[in-house]
């Protein structure tokens, strides 16, 4: 069977030209980078603003598993098949982070015939802007240490910098570690954490900025550090602001790119919804509802992780509005969150289908919860029978029923998601969508938070450290009680426990810690043992990752 590799290098992509002008974007609103991939210019963008906005769908998954799900790979196939029955559309995807590549997750293209491409160019380098991101965050954090170290004119408490380094690569050694050691020139030692890229602030902002202006004044409002008397310190204190928004101008640009069918892709940004917001840029998302009148977009991992965030962070800030959800599964992955171990689940089960529903129908329950109406795509394996498909549509019929579409996308294309387009597609035209967040702005932040594990995980309540209770009180003291929570936790599971598949229950949520993203304009809770740091599994996919003869790579996926 061919890999998702050989497929992509086997599939002709158009001149990105062409793409920009099917989209609607002139030649001279486009910048080219290479003759597959492009920037849309700022300008052009502000140009769009008087127009109307698209309809607006969201992807979400159920809690991953080792046997996958692919809701990328749905989110680009539905894109394909509603091309394919005439509605002018586009997909807004996030950038993959180098860390799954090299890691256990892999790339973040899609797979089979429901693609992105270039493959190879997007899964690595792209157009640059994780290193830009990366270059950003670490000059401010320079900049901070050399304040210090020329005398501290703002009285900064070197025992209350918060500001982290970041490197967008899964490096378990770097989540904690000892900085200027040495003589008095490498500056006072002090311990440092690293954050992977797509958990960083500066990333969180980048996606969030609705422009360049705005940019500058989420960047402006970071908490680096405090003063001896805790009052804040701020980039704008350091003057980095300026300097930072230099390296991120052109990577504010939003990437034009295309499915392997042509129907155009706007990816940009990447944090992870694991531990940060978890969704591409709000730029992409809005120039893409200005272009089409049908946008399809993804949150990462569950609907309870990447979903919430989208709907209660990224939806709140920018003023968008989905006019359905569709949320992805396998007949595999169920299996697996019924205790099936991976090497079984090719045998027929019904029985564990119909007890791994209960994942499904809690994401499917949380996504109602924010009043969207929710379509079920099932993403097709060849194992599965009619018999197991059957039973989960009886097993989703058990709370009031959801459309299940039953989609092989990985191997025919639009083709395999022509049903679900089609239910996208009655589901806007209904316009039934009552949206609105889970919480109001001005509830407390640990209401936030139990409303969120309450509503939308299945807990009975949650467990506040003193560490997290006393940090969230002192946010609330200093003004930021008014802002969203984003909730980092294990992405396996409705609870802190990853081992904890398919529905838990009578469960209470442990919150560690909490931290303050002041530019963002969220705060961060942080339950269990998550790590803003991954680490590289015992195999990385590294190691089958290398060039052949000619140079082309091979074992990326």
């Amino acid at each position: 069977m061919a890999s998702d590799l050989d497929i992509a290098r086997a599939a002709s992509l158009r001149p990105i030209g062409d793409i920009a002008a099917a989209a609607g974007i002139p030649a001279e609103a486009l910048i080219p980078y290479g003759r597959h991939k492009g920037k849309v210019d700022a300008g052009f963008i502000r140009s769009l603003e008087d127009r109307p906005d698209g309809a607006l769908v969201l992807v979400a998954g159920i809690s991953p598993t080792p046997a996958g799900e692919g809701k990328t790979t749905t989110s680009i196939g539905l894109g394909d098949a509603l091309r394919a029955a005439g509605a002018r559309t586009m997909i807004a995807l996030r950038e993959p982070s180098l860390g799954p590549c090299f890691g256990q997750k892999g790339g973040a293209t899609g797979g089979g015939r429901a693609q992105i491409g270039p493959m190879e160019e997007i899964n690595l380098h792209f157009t640059g802007d994780f290193h830009a991101i990366t270059s950003a965050n670490n000059l401010l954090a320079a900049l901070l240490d050399n304040h210090v170290y020329w005398g501290n004119e703002l009285g900064i408490d070197p025992r209350r910098i918060a500001f982290r380094r970041a490197i967008d690569m899964n490096d378990r050694a770097l989540r904690q570690t000892v900085l200027g050691l040495g003589d008095g020139a490498n500056g006072a030692a002090r311990e440092q954490k690293f954050d992977i890229t797509v958990a960083s602030e500066v990333m969180a902002i980048f996606c969030l900025a609705r422009d360049l202006d705005d940019l500058q004044r989420r960047l402006a409002r970071i908490v680096v550090a405090e003063r001896r008397d805790g009052s804040a310190v701020t980039p704008a204190d350091l003057k980095a602001v300026g300097a930072m928004a230099a390296l991120l101008r052109d990577a504010l640009q939003p990437n034009l790119v295309q499915t392997l069918e042509g129907t155009p892709a706007l990816v940009h940004g990447g944090p992870f919804a694991n531990i940060a917001h978890g969704c591409n840029s709000v730029i992409a998302t809005r120039t893409a509802l200005k272009l089409a009148d049908i946008v399809v977009t993804e949150a990462g991992f569950g609907a309870d992780l990447g979903g919430e965030k989208f709907l209660d962070i990224k939806c709140r800030q920018a003023g968008l509005a989905p006019s359905c959800a569709v949320v992805v599964a396998t007949i595999r992955a169920l299996k697996m969150h019924a205790g099936v171990a991976k090497a079984d689940l090719g045998a027929e089960n019904p029985g564990a289908v119909a007890r791994g529903a209960a994942n499904l129908r809690r994401h499917v329950a949380a996504m109602r919860a924010f009043g969207l109406p929710v379509i079920v795509a099932i993403n097709g394996f060849v194992t599965d029978t009619e018999a197991e498909r059957e039973t989960l549509r009886t097993a989703l019929d058990e709370d009031g029923g959801a459309r299940v579409c039953f989609c092989t996308h990985w191997a025919d294309g639009s083709a395999g998601a022509a049903d679900l387009a089609q239910a996208v597609m009655e589901a806007i035209a209904a316009k039934s969508a009552r949206f609105a967040p889970l919480y109001p702005d001005d509830m407390k932040l640990p209401h936030k938070l139990r409303t969120i594990a309450q509503r939308i995980y299945g807990a009975d309540d949650i467990e506040l450290s003193p560490l997290a209770a006393k940090r969230l009180a002192r946010f609330e003291a200093q003004g930021y009680g008014h802002l969203p929570v984003c909730v980092a936790k294990t992405q396996y599971s409705f609870t802190a426990d990853p081992d904890r598949r398919g529905a838990p229950t009578g469960f209470t949520l442990p919150v560690r810690d909490a931290r303050l993203s002041a530019g963002a304009g969220f705060v961060v809770a942080l339950a269990g043992d998550i790590m803003t740091m991954p680490g590289l599994p015992r195999i990385p996919a590294a190691e089958a990752i290398g060039l052949d003869a000619d140079g082309a790579i091979h074992g990326l996926f």
